[in-house]
């Protein structure tokens, strides 16, 4: 029976513990703190009793689930797993330092995978004894809910390993999408452009509610500003911030003065009790509603494009990623089809004239979408 080690018993490490504990594995988690060690199955407990509430979990199942978890205190018991899941604080020195001392306890073949979004794969590897067996698996919160999980190898990995986690991860139900090993992987770059043009139509002066309901009309569950609002306005500008940082500052990941003045207020959504739209909901859709959705799809479209042509993926990967990672109604090669080529090339010449100096080049088209 594969082993799964989870290291890290915060709400992503212990979500991700009962995604492979329900599916049957066996589950050793620790964390370097004890409460959370200590607290770990009965958190589970409550999460799996809401299930059951609802009707969509028996109470033998939940049961299976738990006997499944073994929470312990050092990591000398991890020796059995075939795959250990970093889920730990999102600092380069701290995960490369775990690895190390795990590469000490399991086997050679033992897979090590982070479920960073935000550092280098290769970054993590480096300088281990086994580089190969480290990957990424990147889960989506709620893990227990959200169907994605991004794999993105780094340029030593062997396939093999790929291959095993992708099976593994498969078997726990998951839709698993190979990405490259690049800032973002692709849900959180390829997102980028749909936060970004519309602040860039803000600052324009076009109103929230008018850039929001052009969005829902053209089949979206939450239009951008609202889903900053949920997201809140300073996750979203530290994550502008660090792919504007990763991506050598290109003007595709711009940030906006409109999203950091949201924050510099406290104005951060839900959460603050005040957004871009928030508490209000978006108004009536508006004349032009069609033209704003193509001006988002379009950079949205490039931005898939950009990705692509860096490889490591799939147009169809890419596709499937932003509509599980995001609840998008269509993906980005799913929406060129829909426009046309000549629609979204134009849209972006007529962007890119328009534009200041300093940001026509984040409306250049990418090489495979000329």
């Amino acid at each position: 029976m594969t082993t799964i080690g989870i290291i890290g018993l915060g709400t992503m490490g212990l979500g991700i513990a009962q995604v492979y504990a329900a599916a049957g594995f066996p589950v050793i988690a620790t964390d370097a703190h004890e409460p959370a060690r200590a607290t770990a199955r009965t958190r589970m407990a409550e999460a799996l009793q809401a299930r059951i509430t609802a009707g969509k979990l028996t109470e033998a199942a939940r049961d299976a689930t738990l006997a499944n978890l073994t929470v312990v205190e050092s990591l000398a018991a991890f020796a059995p797993c075939d795959l250990v899941i970093e889920a730990i604080v999102e600092k380069l020195e701290a995960k490369h330092s775990l690895f190390a001392t795990l590469e000490s306890i399991v086997r050679p073949n033992c897979i090590l995978a982070t479920n960073t979004s935000s550092i280098p794969v290769r970054d993590i590897a480096k300088g281990l004894s086994h580089p190969d067996r480290v990957l990424a698996l990147h889960f989506f919160n709620p893990p227990t809910a959200m169907k994605l999980v991004e794999l993105a190898p780094h340029a030593r990995t062997l396939r093999n390993r790929i291959s095993f986690a992708l099976e593994i991860s498969e078997k726990a139900g998951k839709t698993v999408v190979e990405c490259p090993d690049r800032p973002g992987f692709i849900v959180n770059r390829c997102a980028r452009p749909f936060y970004g043009e519309a602040l860039a139509l803000l600052a324009e002066g076009r109103s929230a509610s008018d850039i929001d309901a052009a969005m829902l009309a053209a089949g979206y569950r939450l239009g951008p500003l609202s889903l900053i609002d949920l997201i809140g306005a300073d996750i979203n500008l530290a994550a502008t911030k660090g792919m504007h940082a990763a991506m050598g500052n290109h003007p595709r990941y711009h940030v906006f003065a409109a999203l950091a003045d949201q924050v510099a207020k406290g104005h951060l959504g839900r959460k603050s009790g005040q957004g871009f739209l928030h508490p209000a909901q978006p108004g009536p859709s508006p004349a032009d509603a069609a033209a704003i959705a193509l001006r988002i799809e379009a950079t949205l479209i490039n931005e898939a494009h950009w990705l692509l042509s860096e490889g490591g993926t799939t147009a169809e990967g890419i596709d499937t990623a932003m509509k599980l990672g995001l609840n998008f109604p269509r993906g980005p090669f799913e929406a060129l089809a829909l426009h046309g080529r000549e629609a979204v090339l134009a849209t972006l010449a007529a962007l890119q004239a328009a534009a200041p100096d300093a940001l026509r080049p984040r409306y250049t088209p990418a090489p495979g979408l000329i």
